[in-house]
């Protein structure tokens, strides 16, 4: 077929006794703004005996992008999935289940998206109908461009996406004839190949429902029995793929804890205890000691801990009472024994179980409850007041800090003292457990690195919650009060190398950080240079126009010449005479300007000690030429203007005239 009729996605939907929610589902497809002329729909009816077939021919004859393929049943979702994928064209595949349906305007925007960005898979955002679990984590923002190592991805293996069709055919991906958990190896593997992964988080792409009969594949065939080919195979695809290390063991965690150590605790019990024994208890086993690697086992939370550790341990007994019990003893309470928290487990510490106490060690599970409910200024110092403590963590001898950690530097972090105090708002738990847990901390820019100024930067602001030993330390202030209490503006603050402007913000996470010089913050710059000339041979005349704001503040304004080294040279700025108030113009004479490369900005201080200072760049403007001029009436130099970095800023490059060399340059030797 000629590429131009070559449609750009294929759209499968494997279909078995579908009624009534089928038709929905396929006229969500026809319906797309994509177009029909750029979709094809491929229904597979696997052997229907509800109508099924019939109601696709029906549609199709309204329809002709859609093409109906009649095959025996097959008894799983994957075997019409592959037959789909035998027909299809299109530059993209995207799967469609019968008893789902699509957004309008789904098709159009992820492949948008994946044209746009040139990835293999493009996850459509997932919503509900009825109550069906859909995934989060991964839609809180559009992704252009990702992976399944720096995102939420990989946490859904559903096939409802969008794959590049040359990704499948290149990997030779079919679906395995599974009953359930079939999905996941044959998207794990599209994963794990694909070049990269966007992400449509904006708009609701694909709807989710179970049937109105409960007949869902996910439902009829939960069982154990239907799960173990899937899985086995999802750790064997991993393993293909990746290499043993701290990659493979991200990925590999999401499959024991959803694979194996899930369904082990939801499911064994409910099997007969000769099947649970025989059947399925030694691949568990197989898939914990074959695959949970001492660096992964590390990383589980305490149950999965517990259970990966009996399994290796060929305990089948206990495996089956920890799971038969895993409700009831989800809720027991901790203890804190030399700064570490344990699971109280009937397990632990029992010495008959002979369990190691890493199995229910949740020191770095437990969630930290935060809260910033004061942050101004009062002089040149920061002023914080909040409180912070440690879920079933008494706050019991509190020593909470204050982490500065600048942004993208490899250097120490800085840390800061608290005062304890009552916290200011009621914190739940019984009595006063957690009393103590609010704080009040000090921020001083000037002397905050050991006595030394904080560097030029973003520093990103943490707490430290320490009590009874155990510490946690959490990014800080995206749970805050409102209003301008905990929202303080840019300050100037003096320090021994100076004055330094601080601004206190909010990252788009919410997340409280300080920008100490400007670095991300820049003020408005006070005014715009209109023009450059030459007054004199040696004079610099700058002219332009304050702002409104500028005028208003009434700061004072000065031309200044700087080099590398330090070096600076400074001249007021004036009114014009007979001018506007916010007309200005400089007189910067050359001639006091040593040899170097000189940069010029133009510096608004003030009002005020501490209000922040303001600067503009002197643009370069082509028509300004170099000049000459004779320093203390007999030595000859020259002024060359350069335009400086992508703002083409103004710089003036100073240097003597060698004679020698500009005779012979005149002579034409």
């Amino acid at each position: 077929m000629p590429a131009l009729s070559r449609p750009r996605v294929s759209v499968i939907i494997p279909a078995y006794n579908a009624l009534p929610e089928l038709t929905r589902a396929v006229t969500s497809a026809m319906d797309q703004t994509l177009g029909q002329d750029r979709v094809e729909i491929i229904a597979v009816d696997d052997g229907s005996t509800d109508g099924t077939g019939e109601e696709l021919e029906r549609l199709a004859r309204t329809c002709p992008a859609l093409h109906v393929v009649h095959q025996e049943n097959s008894g799983c979702a994957g075997v019409p999935r592959n037959t789909g994928l035998d027909h299809a064209r299109g530059d993209f595949v995207f799967f469609l289940d019968s008893d789902d349906y699509l957004g309008p305007d789904a098709l159009r925007r992820m492949v948008a998206m994946a044209d746009a960005h040139g990835t293999d898979i493009v996850l459509g955002k997932i919503a509900s109908v009825g109550g069906r679990a859909v995934p989060r984590a991964v839609f809180q923002r559009n992704q252009p461009r990702t992976d399944i190592f720096s995102s939420h991805a990989y946490l859904t293996l559903g096939p409802w996406k969008l794959f590049r069709r040359s990704l499948i055919e290149r990997l030779g991906l079919r679906f395995p004839p599974y009953r359930n958990c079939e999905d996941k190896p044959f998207t794990a593997a599209a994963y794990l190949n694909a070049s990269g992964i966007s992400v449509v988080a904006d708009y609701d792409c694909y709807y989710v429902r179970y049937r109105e009969n409960r007949t869902n594949l996910t439902l009829t065939a939960a069982g154990l029995a239907h799960r173990m080919d899937g899985t086995r195979l999802c750790f064997e695809t991993v393993a293909r793929y990746l290499e043993p290390g701290p990659r493979r063991d991200q990925i590999m965690r999401r499959h024991v804890e959803w694979e194996l150590c899930g369904p082990l605790r939801a499911l064994l019990p409910r099997e007969s205890e000769r099947d649970a024994r025989e059947r399925f208890f030694p691949e568990f086993r197989h898939w914990a000691s074959t695959w949970v690697t001492d660096a992964l086992f590390q990383r589980l939370d305490a149950p999965d801990r517990l259970l990966v550790h009996l399994l290796r341990a060929d305990r089948f007994d206990d495996v089956l009472t920890v799971a038969r019990n895993a409700g009831r003893d989800e809720r027991r309470g901790h203890l804190v024994d030399k700064g570490r928290v344990y699971w109280l487990h009937p397990f632990f510490r029992d010495h008959t179980a002979a369990v190691p106490d890493i199995c229910f060690d949740v020191t770095d599970r437990l969630p930290v409850q935060h809260h910033l409910e004061a942050a101004n200024w009062h002089g040149g110092v920061l002023r914080l007041a909040g409180h912070g403590y440690v879920e079933d963590v008494d706050s019991l001898d509190p020593a909470t800090e204050i982490v500065l950690r600048k942004y993208r530097a490899d250097r120490p972090e800085v840390r800061l003292p608290t005062t304890p105090c009552p916290s200011a708002h009621p914190l739940p738990g019984e009595g006063r457990r957690y009393e103590m847990a609010g704080f009040t901390a000090e921020i001083d820019p000037a002397t905050a690195d050991g006595g030394a100024p904080l560097e030029r930067g973003l520093w990103n602001i943490y707490l430290d919650v320490r009590a009874q030993g155990v510490s946690r330390t959490v990014r800080f202030g995206n749970r805050r009060e409102g209003g301008e209490v905990t929202h303080p503006t840019r300050r100037r603050v003096t320090t021994s190398q100076g004055p330094v402007a601080v601004v206190p913000y909010f990252t788009p996470y919410g997340n409280l950080s300080l920008d100490v010089g400007e670095v991300a913050h820049p003020l408005d710059p006070p005014c715009q240079v209109l023009r450059t000339i030459w007054r004199t041979r040696g004079t610099l005349l700058v002219g332009g126009r304050l702002t409104e704001e500028a005028v208003r503040d009434g700061g004072v304004l000065r031309l200044r010449a700087e080099t590398g080294t330090g070096e600076v040279h400074e001249v007021p700025v004036r009114g014009e005479q007979g001018g506007s108030a916010n007309v200005f113009t400089a007189q910067l004479p050359i001639g006091r300007l040593g040899p170097g490369s000189w940069t010029l900005t133009l510096v608004m201080e003030g009002p005020g000690e501490d209000a922040p200072r303001r600067t503009a760049i002197v643009p370069y403007f082509d028509r300004l030429a170099a000049t000459r001029w004779l320093r203390f009436g007999c030595r000859p130099y020259y002024a060359k203007p350069v335009a400086l970095g992508p703002t083409r800023a103004l710089g003036l490059e100073v240097a003597p005239i060698k004679v020698v060399t500009g005779v012979r340059r005149r002579l034409g030797r």
